[in-house]
């Protein structure tokens, strides 16, 4: 992802406190469903992607650090998977199982890892389902191996509608010139529900007509019946010097195109650091999302996750 970078002005400092002060009360009260918790340690598993990330996210980073990152909020977590090599996506699975299945850890079931085009997906899935602790899975989909088009080849099409079989949803995490594969996915799988991430991406810096399209293709996902949106992600492409609340219009063209009951809250820590501290995307969403319903407010927060992810 390209990043230009700003000059940090007095404006957009005081802005950025701004959010963080007014925004404070609210979010330290609401109850948070954190739908996007990464968690690693680079000494147990470590993704292939990380050696070559910025460095502030390449240690370990891991439940007591996210501990320490939501201090002060009521918050319960989803885990969603770091994208491991192949070879450890067991492992991440049975750890993040074992996770879940400690109450003290405040993280309740997970999205894993998975390949739906692989040889032996069905019984990867059904290893660990067995749990009750996963809700989905996903693969990432803006990486090298995974050119345009790569979800729509027919054993990938076949892998997630296994997926609807289940009862397991698949998340879409995909460039945002590429969010109509996205459409083209859920519609030959209309028994799968599929998860937006990340906003589908959306770049605060991207030119207008790429922002277009974007908008375009938010609209073409939100007209699915099997489609929710995750607003998550979009803080890490905030360049240094922005004014957080310049991603208002990515989080409101979402939550209008796919309506209250249909939108989650993530934090995508820790790789929202890249743009700014966890509290402070908690902080500029309260702000974003200040003059809505106190009830759609909620439901972004945690009734719809609770409801899509059937938490207890």
């Amino acid at each position: 992802m390209q990043r230009r970078r700003f000059l940090q002005s007095a404006c957009a400092a005081a802005a950025t406190t701004s959010v963080s002060t007014d925004a404070t009360d609210a979010a330290m009260s609401q109850e948070i469903i954190d739908t996007h918790q990464h968690l690693w340690d680079p000494a147990v598993i470590k993704p292939p992607w990380l050696q070559s990330a910025p460095a502030k996210i390449q240690a370990k980073l891991h439940l007591a650090e996210y501990r320490q990152a939501t201090e002060g909020l009521k918050v319960t977590a989803i885990y969603m998977e770091i994208d491991v090599a192949p070879a450890d996506l067991d492992r991440e699975a049975e750890q993040v199982i074992a996770l879940c299945q400690d109450p003290a850890s405040g993280t309740v079931a997970a999205t894993i890892g998975g390949r739906p085009d692989a040889p032996g997906f069905s019984n990867f899935v059904k290893k660990h389902a067995v749990s009750g602790k996963i809700r989905g899975v996903r693969q990432v989909l803006h990486g090298a191996v995974t050119p345009a088009g790569h979800c729509l080849r027919p054993e990938f099409v076949r892998g997630v509608r296994f997926l609807g079989t289940q009862g397991l949803h698949f998340d879409l995490c995909m460039r945002p010139a590429e969010l109509m594969d996205g459409v083209a996915l859920a519609k030959q799988c209309p028994s799968t529900r599929f998860v937006v991430d990340h906003c589908g991406n959306g770049d605060v810096t991207a030119p207008v007509p790429e922002m277009e399209h974007w908008k375009r293709s938010i609209d073409a996902l939100a007209a699915l019946p099997n489609t929710i949106c995750k607003i998550s992600g979009i803080i890490a492409r905030l360049p240094e010097g922005r004014d957080p609340l310049d991603l208002a219009p990515i989080v409101n063209h979402c939550l209008d195109a796919f309506g209250p009951d249909r939108v989650v809250f993530g934090g995508d820590w820790p790789v929202c650091l890249l743009g700014g501290a966890l509290r402070t995307w908690v902080d500029t969403l309260t702000k974003i999302i200040s003059n809505r319903p106190a009830q759609a407010q909620a439901a972004l927060w945690a009734e719809n996750a609770r409801n899509f992810y059937r938490l207890a």
